[in-house]
């Protein structure tokens, strides 16, 4: 059953509307007609089925037939803070970190970023709708977003709001998210009271020492993704399937 995403406020009481370019892909690729069933998700988790009311180059409209429970979501809330890539990398990021069930992207100017780059990054709305494609393609309950670029510092003041903050490092050895995970099993630590998770990667320069050297001071985890050295467009995806793995439904029932 096809799935489509429209803003809340487009959904009142037993109507809803669908707006945008999913209307012409309605009309002139899947020839949806009145009467067929599809699913409406409002962009935050909640699901209706609905049938097709009636069809226009404007809009489509649709009668709310129920809420659908249940949800394709992670046990586990995933933000990704990526040092700003080079070229268009950040679209790859997007792409399959959504469909890997990152839950936002925070972008992050860190000591080796270039500055210039910043600015490529103050208009989200493409990146944006990389998230939302790639939503619609892997049945996400939500549309993950990407938010405007943030300063290292900023980093750092949230990693106390955060259940665990992780960061991948050449130069860590040893100490891997399957260290990390039976080390907090003998800590006693409930890993279901885990939440919120985020992972920091740095740009292709990587980072600083003084910049892990702050992290470690609040409290977060200096990992190693294995021997081999993972590009900035690698090093996420690796580290959120490995947490989807262990914490959440990637690996089954912990």
């Amino acid at each position: 059953m096809h799935k489509f995403f429209t803003a809340k406020e487009l959904i009142n009481e037993n109507v809803g509307k669908i707006i945008g370019d999913d209307v012409k892909h309605i009309m002139k690729v899947l020839r949806l007609t009145s009467g067929e069933e599809v699913v409406l998700n409002n962009c935050e988790g909640t699901e209706y089925l609905a049938t097709i009311n009636s069809v226009n180059k404007q809009e489509v409209t649709l009668n709310i037939i129920k809420t659908i429970e249940g949800s394709n979501e992670s046990d586990i809330k995933i933000t990704l803070y990526q040092g700003l890539p080079k070229s268009q990398k950040m679209d790859l990021i997007v792409q399959k970190g959504t469909e890997l069930g990152v839950y936002e992207f925070k972008p992050v100017i860190t000591s080796r970023v270039d500055v210039k780059l910043k600015g490529e990054f103050k208009k989200l709305d493409r990146l944006n709708r990389i998230s939302l494609e790639a939503a619609k393609q892997s049945k996400r309950s939500i549309v993950p977003k990407v938010l405007e670029p943030m300063d290292f510092n900023d980093v750092l003041e949230e990693i106390d709001t955060l259940d665990l903050m992780l960061v991948p490092y050449e130069n860590a050895e040893g100490f891997g998210i399957k260290t990390l995970i039976n080390n907090l099993r003998k800590d006693n630590i409930n890993l279901r009271d885990i939440k919120t998770v985020g992972i920091l990667v740095g740009p292709e320069g990587g980072f600083e020492e003084e910049e892990i050297v702050k992290l470690k001071d609040k409290g977060a985890h200096i990992i190693t993704l294995g021997k081999r050295i993972l590009r900035t467009e690698t090093a996420g995806f690796v580290a959120a399937s490995l947490i989807q793995y262990e914490l959440s439904d990637l690996g089954g029932v912990i």
